[in-house]
């Protein structure tokens, strides 16, 4: 049985297509960690009390059903400590989506709201500050996160399925690696990104296919292959 914990990086499905940006309207701190208060700009997550909202990529869960006062989340110790939500402050804007169901179209990838690690914005290039007039940002994610990430693979950013368009990278350990994605218009318009500078926090959730893949060849494909340590016959 899946055990639900208000703001806990384990319950939900998501595709990465934001569907509303939100506004913080309070942070509270309570006994569990801190309760966010977010106005929706009136934007409904279908759902109520317990449902799963994916806020800048991180899985939430609604501790009390919409009302006028907004979403209501509390998001623990662990939340704040390995994504940016403990930055948030009144006035912060955030990307929601609500939880994917089996009539959902998955026009982005499979995201599961679990982040990974917190990137820093290295290099954000403008359309206008040089040659070839894309919008792309330059990300560094955290050393041990760089083995998930692919060339032209997908990348959740913040709550934003991306493709990756660049990579270095870096050492065998990760170090000195980054990621660029490539930002659209439509991007830019539907979500935070475009207040994205230099030193921002991101929430990264990398591919699940890919942590799956580099899991199974790191722990069980070794000498023996992936049946080594099973009984024979």
């Amino acid at each position: 049985m899946l055990l639900r914990r208000a703001g806990a990086l384990e319950s939900g499905m998501f595709t990465g297509l934001v569907q509303a940006v939100g506004e913080v309207r309070g942070v509270d701190p309570v006994e569990e960690g801190v309760r966010l208060w977010i106005d929706p700009n009136g934007w409904s997550p279908g759902a109520g009390r317990g449902g799963s909202v994916a806020v800048n990529g991180c899985c939430l869960t609604m501790t009390d059903d919409p009302g006028e006062e907004g979403l209501a989340f509390v998001a623990i110790p662990e939340t704040l400590a390995k994504t940016n939500l403990g930055r948030l402050e009144p006035g912060s804007r955030v990307n929601l989506e609500t939880a994917v169901s089996a009539a959902t179209l998955l026009g982005g990838h499979f995201v599961q709201g679990h982040i990974d690690g917190v990137g820093i914005v290295q290099r954000v290039v403008r359309p206008g500050d040089g040659p070839g007039g894309e919008w792309r940002v330059r990300l560094s994610p955290p050393a041990g996160l760089m083995r998930y990430m692919t060339p032209k693979g997908s990348v959740c950013l913040d709550g934003v399925s991306l493709t990756i368009a660049a990579i270095e990278p870096g050492e065998v350990d990760g170090s000195e690696g980054w990621i660029e994605v490539a930002l659209i218009p439509e991007t830019l318009e539907k979500t935070t990104l475009a207040d994205w500078s230099v030193g921002d926090p991101v929430n990264i959730e990398a591919d699940v296919l890919a942590k799956t893949v580099v899991h199974v060849l790191t722990h069980y494909a070794g000498p023996g292959g992936l049946h080594a340590g099973e009984g024979a016959g």
